[in-house]
């Protein structure tokens, strides 16, 4: 399930329409209290430390592709290190605060010009707090900021290829470390996958390019798969799951030479092999 943005609960938006409105009253020669609340929220708080990463982005252009990477990975990073306790009960302060100020439908009409990258920057740090992940909503979001920090569009880009051919400029010993923090991140990251499912990956990621291969590697895979659920449908006592898997074979399909093969065909796969090891627990 996808992260829903909201620009209510964004700390870039509220920062920047708090300054909009500063700028309202001024120009209207009114006292402005928009002041004092960016002050209160703000000025040494952990909501303050949460808005400076958001502006880290937004001040941050043209970039290559290599730092922008970096900058995020570095920016989550530390976002992780925030107490969320304490941003959650300042943003819910801020907002009721806002509301009893400013008439919110007003206060919110006003134009962000950061508006596209702050909403990616929300979704990649909530996605960093949710069990749940949407992957491609993810990373759709990081094309977006990609954007934005080198000033330029990655629909024809070969990030790839720029990434590696600067990492590559690196002395030997920086590039084994970031090897190393690379894979330790990985292993880390899908310890709970079984030894199949984290070939299935690697297969995918260094594939990716390369559809024949990659299709062919997935359909003898999907073949095997087939043929264990099968094994594993005529070995079971339960005639319950013998139906369950009799219709869980009928959907194992190879992949024609027409077909993209996409996110939801990796994971697809690799809840198949989830299936075939807790099957095999069970008997």
């Amino acid at each position: 399930m996808g992260i829903k943005h909201s620009k209510y609960r964004n700390t870039g938006i509220l920062f920047e329409l708090l300054v909009r409105q500063t700028t309202s009253d001024l120009i209207n020669n009114q006292d402005s209290k928009a002041v004092k609340i960016l002050k209160k929220y703000f000025t040494n708080t952990e909501l303050g430390k949460e808005y400076s990463l958001y502006n880290t982005f937004a001040v941050s252009t043209k970039l290559s592709e290599a730092k922008a990477e970096i900058l995020i990975s570095t920016i989550v990073e530390q976002y992780r290190k925030l107490n969320f306790e304490k941003i959650g009960k300042l943003k819910y302060n801020l907002i009721k605060e806002i509301k009893h100020t400013y008439d919110l439908d007003n206060f919110f009409k006003a134009k962000v010009e950061n508006y596209k990258p702050f909403a990616s920057i929300y979704t990649i740090f909530e996605s960093q707090n949710s069990t749940s992940v949407d992957t491609k909503q993810v990373l759709l979001n990081k094309i977006t900021l990609l954007e934005h920090l080198t000033d330029r569009s990655l629909d024809n880009a070969k990030a790839p290829k720029s990434i590696v051919q600067e990492f590559m400029k690196e002395d030997k010993e920086i590039r084994l470390l970031a090897y190393k923090i690379l894979v330790e991140k990985f292993n880390d990251k899908y310890k709970d996958m079984s030894d199949r499912q984290k070939e299935v990956l690697k297969e995918y990621i260094t594939n990716v390019s390369d559809t024949k291969n990659l299709r062919e590697y997935l359909n003898n895979l999907l073949e095997s798969i087939k043929s264990e659920l099968i094994e594993l449908k005529e070995s079971s006592k339960d005639q319950v799951v013998k139906i369950k898997l009799d219709e869980v074979v009928k959907f194992i399909k190879p992949i024609k030479e027409n077909q993209s093969i996409k996110d939801e065909t990796i994971t697809g796969i690799l809840q198949y092999c989830d299936l075939i090891d807790e099957l095999k627990q069970g008997l």
